[in-house]
């Protein structure tokens, strides 16, 4: 599995602890910045992101800001993005079997570095159960 991850200033610090984490794990997750704490604005890594999601370059995107709010609101304007703010371990497992997100949102400044890795864990444990959820994934991607 691709991943790739990004985040704006407010979520830098929890994007480095997570690549470092997940490395260990021996699972390289692409950085599509930021590189650093100097201010930026987030929507300008939700439009990356859902640029290499909506490519194919990566099968996943986690993205971080300072509350996961508004990078999540950037990223779901993107027809085809799934963005899900995941907060604790129901959501973790839900965004994956009921919406089938194709990207994890977490927020920087609201967050514990083991809450995230634990929500990422379950979410990638988790499997998309289809069905009626299709559906209504189906009414999302109209566009209307």
């Amino acid at each position: 599995m691709k991943i790739a991850i990004a985040s704006d200033h407010g979520g830098f610090e929890m994007k480095q602890a997570l690549i470092e984490h997940f490395a260990k794990q021996g699972l390289a997750l692409y950085d599509l910045g930021t590189h650093d704490t100097c201010s930026v604005d987030y929507p300008d890594y939700a439009d990356k992101m859902a640029e290499y999601i909506l490519s194919g370059k990566a099968d996943l995107g986690i993205l971080i800001c300072g509350t996961g709010v508004g990078i999540s609101i950037a990223a779901n304007r993107h027809k085809g993005i799934r963005a899900a703010l995941l907060y604790n371990k129901f959501v973790a497992a839900k965004a994956k079997e009921h919406n089938n997100a194709n990207v994890i949102v977490f927020g920087g400044r609201t967050m514990t570095v083991p809450e995230v890795i634990e929500y990422c864990n379950i979410f990638l444990h988790s499997t998309y159960e289809g069905g009626r959820h299709q559906q209504r994934l189906d009414k999302l991607d109209k566009g209307e």
